[in-house]
């Protein structure tokens, strides 16, 4: 059996990062008549160009557009071999890619990435906030956490918790409008969107049947921190994680409403690109964050 040209794949993989031949040479050490060698002999052992050649543009060909993920694939578990080699003889070192919703970000991530990078001194994080739902393996993220239901997928998740969510509104507003009793009633109700809910509200009590509200108001926001002044305002009823409105419940800005009916749970969730090859940089925070995470407030 002819084995793989691995090393062609690996240049190939390189020459697509890089978009040129010239570059992938000077990135990985060789020249760039060695580079354009080992392209041509991927592309005979295939029967297929993998390029489209000219002297101002380099463009893969339909052919070369799959195989490109393929190789690219190739290359980082290669990589993620060898770091994971090296890891084992020597304390962790490097950059990890971290991605977290912004607002439990700021309240419940942030406050713990000192302790470990106290920890661990040779590895530094990359902390991206946003509330909108990032594609950890095309951006490059080593982990990311995310609080939502999970659709399948190929990456690799880990449900740490579970994420206490309310149905609230300003005293104000239930003075003016009444104060629901039953789900069913929040269909006469202004509602205030959270985007990162997505789907209509569904609650649950013991012997009943779940129920669903669709959402319909005049303010929907991918921020739920965005969202709390339009509640305190008394400009309507929504549904939000504890750890965004803690403060104002506590204040009595905000009050809980029907809380005999459980919204369903919303889980926190670590997510991994899908190779079960991880250096130890991306081990030691998975760790760290499985244990330190397991029962956010």
């Amino acid at each position: 059996m002819r084995l793989p040209d691995l090393e062609a794949w690996a240049i190939f993989a390189s020459v697509v990062e890089h978009r040129s031949f010239s570059a992938a040479a000077d990135a990985i050490g060789l020249s760039k008549a060695t580079v354009s060698k080992a392209i041509t002999r991927l592309e005979a052992h295939l029967g297929q160009s993998l390029f489209h050649r000219t002297s101002r543009r380099l463009a893969l060909t339909e052919a070369g557009k799959p195989l490109a993920e393929h190789a690219a694939r190739i290359l980082g578990e290669a990589r993620l071999a060898e770091e994971s080699a090296n890891d084992a003889a020597s304390a962790p070192t490097g950059r990890v890619r971290l991605a977290a919703p912004m607002s439990f970000g700021i309240t419940n991530v942030a406050p713990l990435l000192a302790e470990f990078l106290a920890a661990h001194p040779g590895i530094e994080i990359d902390l991206h906030l946003s509330d909108a739902r990032v594609d950890i393996v095309a951006e490059g993220f080593d982990v990311a956490l995310r609080i939502a239901e999970l659709p399948d997928s190929s990456l690799r998740a880990r449900r740490l918790c579970s994420i206490q969510a309310h149905t609230v509104a300003a005293p104000a507003y239930l003075a003016a409008h009444g104060t629901p009793t039953h789900p069913a009633q929040l269909g006469e109700h202004r509602l205030i969107g959270y985007s990162n809910v997505v789907g209509p509200w569904r609650f649950q009590r013991p012997g009943e049947s779940d129920v669903s509200v669709r959402l319909q108001g005049q303010l929907n926001a991918n921020s739920g921190e965005a969202v709390v002044p339009a509640l305190v305002a008394g400009l309507g009823i929504a549904r939000l994680p504890h750890f965004i409105i803690e403060a104002q419940l506590a204040s009595g800005a905000l009050v809980t409403l029907l809380d005999d009916w459980a919204p369903a749970p919303i889980g926190l969730h670590l997510l991994t690109p899908p190779s079960p090859l991880r250096p130890a940089r991306v081990e030691a925070l998975i760790a760290f964050l499985g244990a330190r995470l397991r029962d956010p407030g």
